[in-house]
């Protein structure tokens, strides 16, 4: 990311490039070494510099002199082309990246970060992949996975499908892992594949010894080419370098912000256990298997979709507001079996007499909702709520901007919401798939 505003007319001032040896002086103290480009933390007076010692640090330069000790070249990482050694014997893999850092390369000598994610670059941190696959892939785009919308699901969508229709034999899809579980929920929906489709990150960048990264690819590109044809999550097992679990897409859900093991299957088990290279299935889970289905496409979604959290205090305003901007669904994610306050009763009924899809799921995540088990859960089957079993309520936002993309008649949507496309919902739950306590 390049200087800004004030720092970036102070820098062209003073001639100063990427790359240039400064000096920086304020009241307490001066600092030499190289001029690195901003990261996108800084703060708006911030420059970085590498000094000589190999650190980087951040200099506030408000009320600091600052000298041009020697022009220089923006340092920059020479890539040398990479052997693919692609034949006829390996099957042919398809790398697509949304963003992330998961192979990023970065020169600590200089500074210089390569960030793109192409198959050459992901083939340059891990080359022992030419060994397991014929791989190419593409970057789709380069943002953050918070900034993931319904038009970029769309985008990601279609590329995977265009890769698949030329000729992939499995899809490695990589993913900032915040919001990967929307994604991969959101493609369980959109593509109907003959191959699998699976999405992997890291949870720490690729340049850090504890990385993920390594484990997390090589798992993904083994689970590519097994027989599970339907879109799934590859991520570390435990927070050891042994193994990675592969779940379900739309069952699956990041569970801590930094350990290695934060993906868990949710009311079901994994889909397999990659070790060693090698994917054990787990025998008591049914899953699509490879040219089962044929490849289609469904990339229509409504955006106009909510999901709100149930809380102590709620108010009939929030339900209101999203009724008066022309909201198609919303998604209550309810207390217990899928309960909330009496206070906000007239609101949803009056959204479901608009015509309005509202889903109840529980925000306790483990198990089935069940609306008539309490009076209140009563009350809200009779305003029209639906409810929709152990459906997680990240899969039931994207089911349902799915199903309103499909057809704008309610009674439809509420059919393909009780119906199960792609596996995301369970008839029977067992104590077993609940997280053991420590």
């Amino acid at each position: 990311m390049s200087y800004e505003g004030y720092l970036k007319d102070f820098l062209g001032e003073a001639n100063i490039s990427i790359g240039d040896i400064i000096k920086v002086t304020n009241s307490k103290t001066s600092y030499k070494g190289m001029l690195l480009d901003k990261p996108d933390y800084s703060t708006g007076n911030t420059l970085v510099l590498k000094l000589d010692s190999g650190y980087n640090i951040g200099v506030d330069i408000k009320d600091a002199v600052i000298d041009l000790i020697k022009k220089e070249d923006k340092p920059s990482i020479k890539l040398d082309p990479i052997d693919k050694q692609f034949n006829d014997d390996k099957m042919n893999i398809s790398i697509l990246s949304t963003g992330g850092t998961v192979a990023s390369v970065i020169d600590y000598k200089t500074g210089a970060v390569h960030p793109a994610f192409t198959a050459d670059d992901l083939l340059r941190v891990t080359p022992e992949l030419v060994d397991h696959a014929n791989i190419t892939g593409e970057a789709i785009f380069n943002i953050l996975s918070e900034n993931m919308n319904p038009d970029y699901w769309i985008k990601t969508a279609r590329s995977i499908y265009d890769q698949i229709d030329n000729g992939a034999d499995g899809i490695v899809l990589a993913h900032g892992t915040d919001t990967m579980h929307y994604t991969a929920s959101v493609l369980s929906f959109i593509l109907r594949t003959p191959v699998p489709i699976v999405l992997t990150g890291a949870q720490r960048s690729s340049d850090r010894p504890s990385s993920d990264a390594f484990l997390n690819l090589m798992g993904s590109v083994t689970s590519s080419k097994s027989d599970i044809a339907e879109v799934t999550v590859c991520m570390h097992s435990t927070i050891n370098d042994d193994a990675c679990m592969l779940h379900r897409g739309n069952k699956v859900r990041k569970m801590h912000t930094s350990r290695r093991d934060t993906f868990t299957s949710i009311n079901t088990q994994p889909l397999a256990e990659i070790k060693n290279e090698k994917i054990t299935m787990n025998p008591t889970i049914k899953y699509t298997s490879r040219n089962e289905n044929k490849l289609e496409l469904f990339d229509q979604l409504e955006s106009k979709v909510a999901l709100i959290k149930i809380y102590p205090g709620i108010t009939s305003e929030i339900i209101e507001t999203y009724i008066d901007k022309g909201y198609k669904g919303l998604i209550l994610e309810g207390t217990g079996l899928g309960h909330c306050s009496i206070d906000i009763m007239d609101s949803i009924k009056r959204a479901c007499d608009e015509d309005m899809v509202v889903i109840m799921t529980s925000q306790c995540l483990y198990g089935h909702t069940n609306l008539n088990v309490y009076s209140n859960g009563r009350k809200l089957l009779d305003c029209g709520v639906m409810s929709i079993g152990d459906i997680l309520p990240e899969t039931a936002y994207t089911k349902l901007m799915w199903a309103c993309g499909q057809t704008t008649n309610t009674n439809e949507i509420k059919m393909i919401m009780q119906e199960n496309i792609a596996n995301e919902t369970s008839n029977t739950l067992s104590l077993e798939n609940f997280p053991k306590k420590i």
